[in-house]
């Protein structure tokens, strides 16, 4: 008789664990199997959520390296279902193990038959009726939603993707657990600041003084937030003077370094950032968001710098030019009115819209399209885990009447949503999903630093792009070594229609598609594939995790301010500034959802919380990955070294696989 051990791992989601009778059969490359064993512990309670069990059989079939198994479950129970993320099998006699990783939900009184690495594209699939059944499940759990104005989501989450806390989301909790044996509201208190002293007194009481309350009022912080802040996809290469910015050669001469407009405009040292979305969106009730244009130099340092600012669209006697040469408070005020429009924008479109919720569609498209057993389906479902769940959180927060957004943000919960829709609506995943398009349509990309030269989350972003794409190529090579692999895999081709069919006839309606998900190449499937990557993890890093030391201490970057916005140069004073700052319980929400949202969430890139890569072939690729991480991270710190101000939000180790957060 020959001994075999089997260890079997639930997996660690909702629901997951079971109660059934579960029954094992081994099988060998050569067709013998063992005879149907138990799997079980008398008075042991057996395949609990997360929980590894270690069996042992014998069997007169000697396999000495087991290359199938076969799993059935009954419904005995109140708990039968049952998710499996894998099971290893040793042959005792040979030594030799074989795992299979099983990574989905075992269907009753059926047997469920998976091969060793389980990975196969679906015209090599030894087992076709099986994986197309499951599918078909999938599509069930996994139907589009169609929001007016939103991107292409999923209708109804599958309960093992619901999160098991939602507490740490809760505003108001959050808010009276933040120090334990202490009442916030009674140490921040009520109403109106008095003093900028006033305000950051609170801090060492409740939180950490955020980064931004360093030099917030100084130009070049507020230069470096366009570039190494929350918003960076914003500032473009300034060609021309737009008519419409009232900017003359005269009034910007001082602070062009002895150069002509026409000069630094040829040196390609000047550039601009346009926030003509921002007309026309709603706004809370006595609220005012600029729509702005700002105008950006680079002096003989490198440094950038901001050298005028036009609050609203159409030049005009109310709506001047400010320049770092007018009254200190009156140009200060200017900067801040213009943080308002760029944190509204920042939160709806860059964050949430153009990194949440478009990926949501792409990973509802996949699970609709491709098997768990395809190479591709391991390759991204790292990148997409707690995606569904963290949206609906984060939605459900915006659209909320009276929520955080209406109390911290001027656009409100509507503003919000119809600038989700407006930004999201011209997305595009050749261009806005390709980090060195993107940068060469803006005028900004460079690998020697020319332009732009302290533009580090540039450079360490297309550092990551590259190492990215280079791990994606290597692993759809892999699999896809003849052009008919790719055009004869129905699973891609059907994920490819589904993201490019119009919302409006029931797909996914991603734009800029290569060849309208008809892939013929694998340039094609690998554009996509690093899209999904690169902004699941490093895109998403750069505008989300430096959210409380940007927003924490308002006048840095307001989201909300009361007043109106000047009309003219009139000397101002620190308490006008004062003045138009939030109120302090809109000020201790801000507090509070920056540092939520600022939180770490996922294992760092290349470090999967889940393994779904058995293949030796493919671990091979995800470890040289991993090592290409690892420079990426010595080149960073390396170049930051001698810098006085750092940037180091995409070190790899810091920068999660996911959307999580």
């Amino acid at each position: 008789m020959i001994s075999y051990e089997v260890n079997v791992k639930t997996g660690d989601k909702k629901g997951a664990g079971t109660d059934a009778n579960v029954q094992i059969v081994l099988t060998g490359a050569s067709g013998q199997q063992t005879k149907s064993a138990f799997l079980n512990h008398v008075f042991t309670n057996n395949f609990e959520r997360g929980q590894v069990d270690v069996f042992t059989f014998e069997d007169e079939a000697d396999i000495p390296e087991v290359q199938g198994i076969r799993l059935r479950r009954d419904e005995f129970g109140l708990y039968s279902d049952w998710y499996v993320e894998t099971v290893e099998v040793i042959n005792k006699k040979s030594g030799k193990k074989s795992v299979f990783p099983v990574l989905r939900w075992i269907r009753p009184n059926v047997d469920i038959i998976f091969e060793r690495y389980d990975t196969f594209l679906p015209q090599f699939d030894p087992h076709p009726e099986q994986r197309n059944a499951e599918l078909q499940e999938k599509q069930k759990l996994y139907e589009f939603s169609h929001l007016p104005g939103l991107p292409a989501g999923v209708k109804t989450i599958p309960d093992d993707e619901l999160l098991s806390d939602h507490a740490k989301w809760d505003l108001n909790a959050r808010k009276y657990k933040a120090i334990a044996g202490k009442a916030i509201e009674m140490i921040f208190g009520t109403g109106s600041w008095e003093t900028l002293d006033d305000l950051k007194g609170v801090y060492s009481k409740i939180f950490r003084e955020p980064k931004g309350m360093e030099k917030w009022d100084d130009d070049l912080e507020f230069a470096w937030q366009r570039i190494n802040g929350l918003n960076p996809n914003l500032i473009k290469l300034c060609t021309e003077i737009p008519n419409k910015f009232g900017v003359t050669e005269e009034m910007i001469k001082p602070f062009l370094e002895g150069l002509t407009l026409s000069q630094a405009i040829t040196d390609k040292r000047l550039f601009i950032i346009d926030l003509e979305i921002m007309v026309g969106i709603s706004v809370i009730p006595d609220g005012v968001c600029p729509a702005p244009l700002a105008l950006f130099f680079v002096d003989s340092k490198g440094q950038l710098k901001p050298v005028a600012i036009q609050l609203f669209q159409e030049k005009g006697p109310d709506n001047p030019v400010f320049l770092p040469s007018d009254p200190s408070y009156t140009w200060l005020m200017a900067k801040m009115w213009y943080h308002v429009a760029d944190a509204s924008y920042h939160h709806p479109v860059t964050h949430l819209g153009m990194t949440h919720l478009v990926m949501e569609g792409i990973a509802v498209a996949m699970n609709r399209c491709i098997s768990p057993s395809h190479p591709v389906f391991k390759l991204l479902s790292p990148h997409f885990l707690y995606i569904l769940p963290i949206n609906r959180i984060g939605l459900e927060g915006i659209r909320a009447p009276g929520g955080w957004m209406d109390r911290t943000m001027v656009l409100g919960s509507k503003g919000a949503i119809e600038l989700i829709g407006k930004g999201t609506s011209k997305w595009r995943m050749n261009v806005d999903g390709n980090y060195p398009e993107n940068l060469k349509e803006r005028g900004l990309y460079s690998t020697d630093g020319k332009i732009l030269p302290t533009f580090y989350q540039r450079d360490d972003s297309l550092q990551l792009y590259e190492v990215i794409r280079r791990y994606v190529s290597k692993y759809v090579n892999l699999y896809y070594d003849t052009a008919e692999k790719l055009s004869n895999d129905t699973e891609i081709q059907n994920f490819g229609r589904e993201l490019s069919t119009p919302q409006s006839e029931g797909g996914c309606g991603i734009l800029g598609v290569p060849n309208d998900g008809k892939f013929e190449s694998n340039d094609q499937i690998v554009l996509v594939f690093t899209c999904v990557i690169f902004t699941s993890s490093v895109t998403h890093s750069a505008v989300n995790f430096p959210m409380y030391d940007t927003y924490a201490f308002p006048p840095n970057c307001p989201m909300l301010m009361r007043g109106t916005p000047p009309k003219d140069k009139t000397p101002l004073t620190e308490k006008d500034i004062v003045a138009s700052l939030a109120d302090k319980s809109a000020t201790l929400d801000t507090m509070i959802i920056a540092s939520i949202l600022s939180e770490g969430s996922t294992n760092n890139l290349g470090n999967f919380e889940v393994n779904y890569v058995y293949d030796p072939r493919a671990i091979k690729i995800v470890d040289e990955f991993r090592e290409d991480l690892k420079t990426v991270s010595a080149n960073i710190h390396k170049r930051n070294d001698p810098l006085v101000k750092k940037y180091e939000i995409l070190l790899p180790e810091s920068i999660p696989n996911s959307i999580s957060i």
